[in-house]
């Protein structure tokens, strides 16, 4: 949390960073913004481009938005939709707290299609995916651990997926079976198995759940025979799936997440809305962000920012709880990058392109929201020169070192939510 919210002065910072009032029905939306530049910023925005262009670079390809509360510091292309490569996630994101809330799990159903008999299950095992963008190794462990605990011990028929089901970042669902078949009998582990049953708690039991037949993807539950429901396992809470995703970019997760929403476009109209920008300035054609087709303004990817912020406050998260923060978060995105401490930030990266958007904490100007998109190949010397901007911009309204520490509020302590956890499984059969 901000340590600032347990204190006095949280009324007029919330004004400062541009925390809208919870009780007026004032929009967040940035599209009508005070026109008051920031002459510093204005030229440190201009020394910054000039030194993009000196290296052989177009300005036209490059975006900046500069914002504090409703007044716009400095902006160049900046409603002007530009390849953002993985900011896209920013969309998902919002779009995925406004229609789940943040609390939210995706449920994986287990049945079996035949009676349990002295450990062994007459039937197949039946998978029904629920749309849990981060079922892995541990959480398929842990599976079968509580398939044990039912007394299940073999399996004589198939083992069979239905729905939306992926584990381990493995989008083909076909694959996602073999996987979780291999992981729930660990005779059968491969060595990443092995190395992830390691990070595991040192008195987790390794599953022994045989499977005789084959993995393999079903149509419809419907066609199948009568299932008998045998557990339910719920993932983490949609708040910790999120910063996993953003923390590391994981595009499989992000993709998944959008077909949940109802597809590309469906994720594209939440986003816009939740952020009161004109759909128009996020044209996406997927929700991972691998595609140059992939178009954010920067004003769009502050907007969506600043309206996750508005959402996540009341209900005692900070935009922390959803980013990687500089300073804390210091593997995924963030390794190796030198960003001003305690910016929350989102990174995009692609061939051509190097993005940056988020929020710097500042001591004259409050939350500043930015967003910088950079065209070009040599991405190591654009992300170095992005760095050096946001520190000029920190050094210029000066850093924030207390009481304003962003910290994610849901990974310490007793909130933090772990993989694998036995917790998460509910069993509904009793023999």
């Amino acid at each position: 949390m901000l340590e600032l919210f347990s204190s006095g002065l949280v009324s007029l910072w919330l004004n400062v960073a541009g925390v809208p009032d919870l009780n007026s029905s004032e929009s967040i939306g940035l599209t009508q913004l005070q026109e008051t530049p920031d002459r510093s910023a204005e030229t440190m925005m201009k020394q910054y481009l000039k030194q993009i262009a000196s290296r052989g670079l177009s300005e036209a390809t490059q975006g900046i938005w500069l914002q504090s509360g409703a007044q716009s510091l400095a902006n160049h292309q900046g409603t002007t939709p530009l390849p953002a490569a993985s900011i896209t996630k920013v969309a998902t994101t919002l779009a995925a707290l406004e229609t789940w809330g943040v609390d939210h799990q995706f449920e994986t159903l287990i049945s079996a299609t035949g009676m349990i008999q002295n450990g062994v299950l007459q039937g197949d095992l039946v998978i029904q995916g629920g749309g849990d963008p981060l079922f892995d190794w541990a959480e398929a462990i842990e599976l079968g651990n509580a398939l044990n605990k039912m007394g299940i011990s073999r399996i004589t028929g198939n083992l069979l997926i239905v729905g939306n089901f992926m584990m381990s970042f493995e989008d083909d669902r076909t694959k996602s079976g073999e996987l979780l078949k291999q992981t729930l009998n660990s005779k059968t582990w491969n060595d990443d198995a092995k190395f992830e049953y390691e990070q595991l708690p040192k008195d987790t039991p390794r599953p022994s759940v045989e499977i005789k037949g084959a993995s393999k993807v079903a149509a419809k539950t419907e066609l199948l025979p009568k299932q008998i429901l045998l557990l339910r396992h719920r993932s983490l809470p949609l708040t910790d799936i999120l910063k996993r995703m953003n923390v590391h970019s994981q595009n499989e997760m992000s993709q998944m997440l959008s077909d949940n929403l109802g597809g590309i476009q469906a994720t594209v109209e939440k986003a816009a809305n939740a952020a009161g920008v004109p759909a128009a300035e996020i044209q996406l054609v997927n929700g991972s962000g691998l595609s140059m087709d992939n178009r954010i303004s920067p004003r769009a990817a502050c907007a969506m920012f600043a309206a996750i912020d508005h959402y996540i406050h009341p209900r005692n998260f900070t935009i922390a709880d959803l980013f990687p923060v500089s300073g804390w978060d210091r593997d995924g995105t963030l390794e190796d990058r030198d960003i001003p401490r305690a910016a929350v930030v989102k990174t995009g990266t692609l061939n051509e392109v190097s993005a940056l958007a988020g929020v710097l904490p500042t001591r004259d100007r409050g939350f500043v929201w930015f967003a910088i998109i950079n065209r070009g190949s040599d991405i190591s010397s654009l992300r170095k020169q992005q760095e050096v901007f946001l520190k000029s911009l920190q050094h210029q309204w000066g850093s924030v070192l207390s009481p304003t520490v962003i910290e994610p509020s849901s990974w310490v302590g007793a909130r933090r939510a772990t993989l694998g956890a036995s917790g998460r499984n509910e069993i509904i059969y009793g023999g």
